[in-house]
């Protein structure tokens, strides 16, 4: 009886250099089947695709130095060079009006507004936050990931393809899918983190055996 199993897949570095695509397929193609979900890292997906900037070309704004100040310290945007790098992508008045919504709506009890409304500020990965040498660099989140996922299962053939944003804090985001994927239940498979940004140089997971299982459930 097939079950569900998670492999995490090691790469080499991955650069701007590289097509994810591609990189799947060397690292990956023989063990990738057509009832598999593939998974990549969306920190990867955006350093593929060169969507990242480094500190030192960022002039930070007095928003970006004053949102920052409230954000806890364990998160990107505590950073002025990581609010700021959000700015340059969502506007910085338009992040400062998302600040102002959410602290209201914090006072109702509603948390996550802010990120809901600033998606740039809940994507981007400050220094420190993606594997070397790309911990020197902010990461910002990939572009057009549907699109992303779709070309995956394009090339690969497998059953179905996400781009995932997934921490060891038990927390899972699906933000790009190919069609048919449910988002909600591969966050939930993929929510102890079976990826390796760092040393590991684990960004792709398959999900074997999962529209069989699906099937059967």
């Amino acid at each position: 009886m097939a079950e569900l199993q998670l492999i995490p897949v090691q790469t080499r570095i991955l650069t701007h250099r590289d097509d994810i695509a591609d990189a799947i397929v060397a690292y990956a193609g023989d063990i990738i089947g057509p009832e598999d979900i593939v998974c990549v890292a969306e920190s990867v997906v955006a350093i593929t695709q060169g969507h990242f900037t480094r500190p030192e070309d960022l002039k930070p704004t007095w928003q970006a130095r004053l949102i920052s100040r409230f954000i806890p310290p364990e998160g990107s945007m505590a950073s002025i060079y990581g609010m700021q790098a959000a700015m340059e992508l969502d506007g910085k008045w338009k992040v400062l009006g998302a600040f102002i919504i959410g602290a209201i709506a914090k006072v109702f009890r509603k948390s996550g507004v802010f990120y809901q409304l600033a998606r740039q500020a809940s994507l981007t990965d400050d220094v420190t936050g993606t594997m070397p040498p790309f911990d020197k660099h902010i990461v910002y989140g990939p572009k057009d990931p549907d699109k992303v996922a779709e070309h995956i299962v394009q090339r690969t053939g497998s059953y179905g393809a996400v781009v995932a944003d997934v921490n060891d804090l038990k927390r899972a985001a699906v933000l790009g899918k190919s069609r048919g994927m449910d988002p909600k239940r591969i966050a939930r498979i993929l929510i102890d983190n079976p990826f390796g940004n760092d040393d590991q140089m684990t960004p792709i997971v398959i999900i074997k055996n999962f529209a069989s299982v699906s099937k059967k459930a």
